[in-house]
């Protein structure tokens, strides 16, 4: 997995994006996608979805969220029929997206 940070005055403030290699690639035509990368969400690309449901991993907040957010763009079928294992590393990466930019510093620092 790779962080891509934000500097300012020469220390990280938050990680923006996020890729992730997946353990069971995603069949899309004649070709698999083996890493997404996944970006934080803004506020309009969170329309329509319970941050509730989303921070709580609700497969259907996933499946309406991640095709806003990732690159390569996943399809709500393609995230339905993810691995499990592959779905809960995503949206959990997506929950530290929700978190405020003083926690999420936090947690780095206790890692």
């Amino acid at each position: 997995m790779k962080n891509t940070p934000v500097t300012s005055n020469a220390a990280t403030v938050t990680t923006i994006s996020k890729s992730i290699m997946l353990d069971e690639p995603i069949k899309r035509g004649d070709s698999f996608i083996s890493e997404v990368t996944i970006r934080r969400p803004k506020a309009g690309e969170l329309r329509g979805i319970s941050l509730m449901d989303l921070g709580n991993l609700s497969v259907a907040a996933l499946q309406t969220v991640l095709p806003r957010i990732t690159q390569p763009t996943l399809t709500a079928h393609e995230v339905a029929g993810m691995d499990p294992a592959d779905l809960t590393e995503i949206g959990a990466e997506v929950a530290v997206f929700l978190v405020k930019k003083a926690d999420r510093l936090a947690a780095y620092r206790t890692e």
